[in-house]
């Protein structure tokens, strides 16, 4: 590969295949870690395991007493059964890198072998190989393992299958959703099915507030504002013959706004409220906040912009095209410490209808090279200017 140096490249095109083949789930991933550290072994680079349960960190040096740049890499699959009919496909029976992980992983260890090399960095690098990014979790256990300790800036990023290999997608603002879950619990009264007057019927009032709950993106939200909620589950009665004197509803929410996302689930709540006392029903709601949005700031999307025009060239460094509603635990970091999200083009021809979490998701990879690529220039980038701010202070 032209980006960087072919021997780097077949090399973490091999460990990309491999993690491919074993997959391991959040929290498992304890094979995986054994390929990272024995990849970090051989170029030298110091690291430690056994962080946060599953998470490796490690250090190369720079300049001495200025804050650290961090890059950071997810290592988890999912539970997916594959059909990519791939030649190093999961041996794993329902478990797949169906989101990209491995990638990441891979694109990070070939960083680490071009910064290894570099004699004066302005700035030390953290690397930062990352349990239990699907469950949201993983970040969240990094940080509180002390894996931003002495940091100054933080950069990661994640494969995207609406561009074309090369490209690298930087964008201001929002590139991510909040992540929100919520159930409701209906108690109603049962009856038999006969004599429906006699109930409070559970299935009833469910129904009502599935609808309802639909009307608040579509008439509460600024139509410029992206945001979802969606009703994933709805578990009620026993018997065709019986009105069901008990149902839950549980489903998610998303916003790339804070104040959005406060509204959404203060609308729920109100509206499964109202209903309920509309027809005589008891509820109890239930709300579990997960990650927040993730939001590049202006002048660090201004910085991964040049790293990635220094790593790919002005031509393929693309803005977002639409929003993305998926969430990324990422943004528990940009709550500590300043940093930027980018999108690695990684579309496959003939697949660019297999989105992420597919059984059939895949990414060309040469996608490897230009996530080395940019995350070795970003992190020499944001080391110059932690340098520069570390000398004016």
């Amino acid at each position: 590969m032209a980006l960087i140096r072919q021997e780097v490249y077949d090399r973490i095109v091999s460990v990309r295949r491999w993690l491919h083949r074993y997959p391991e789930l959040s929290g498992r991933e304890t094979n995986t870690v054994a390929v990272i550290a024995d990849f970090l072994q051989g170029i030298g680079v110091p690291y430690r395991v056994s962080v946060a349960g599953t998470g490796v960190v490690a250090d190369i040096p720079g300049t001495a007493g200025v804050p650290c740049v961090v890059l950071r890499a997810d290592t988890d699959a999912l539970p997916i059964h594959e059909e990519t009919g791939l030649e190093f496909a999961s041996e794993h029976v329902g478990v797949m890198h169906a989101c990209g992980h491995d990638g990441h992983t891979a694109m990070l260890l070939g960083a680490a072998a071009l910064l290894s090399e570099e004699k004066d960095l302005p700035a030390p690098v953290r690397l930062i190989f990352q349990p239990a990014e699907e469950k949201g979790t993983g970040a969240q256990a990094m940080i509180q393992a002390g894996a931003l300790e002495g940091a100054g800036l933080i950069f990661g990023g994640h494969l995207d299958r609406h561009y074309q290999p090369g490209a690298i997608v930087v964008a201001e603002g929002a590139v991510n959703a909040s992540s929100d879950n919520f159930t409701i619990e209906i108690i109603g009264q049962g009856a038999h099915g006969a004599r429906p007057h006699e109930s409070i019927d559970a299935v009833v009032v469910g129904s009502l507030m599935i609808m309802a709950l639909q009307t608040i993106v579509s008439r509460e939200i600024d139509p410029a504002r992206p945001s979802v909620v969606s009703v994933g589950q709805f578990q009620a009665g026993t018997a065709p013959n019986v009105i069901a004197g008990q149902a839950k509803l549980s489903g998610t929410v998303r916003a790339q706004d804070a104040s959005v996302r406060r509204q959404l689930l203060s609308s729920i709540r109100r509206i499964a409220e109202s209903i309920a006392q509309l027809h005589g029903a008891k509820i109890h709601v239930t709300v579990t906040e997960g990650t927040p949005p993730l939001i590049n700031p202006p002048d660090m999307a201004d910085l991964a912009r040049r790293a990635a025009v220094e790593a790919v060239g002005e031509a393929n460094v693309l803005p977002l095209k639409t929003a993305n509603m998926g969430a990324e635990d990422f943004s528990y970091y940009m709550e500590h410490i300043p940093g930027a999200y980018v999108r690695f083009g990684g579309q496959v021809p003939g697949k660019e209808g297999f989105p992420a979490h597919s059984s059939k998701f895949d990414f060309d990879e040469k996608a490897l090279a230009v996530g080395a690529a940019y995350y070795h220039a970003v992190a020499k980038i944001a080391g110059q200017r932690l340098r520069d701010q570390q000398s004016r202070s």
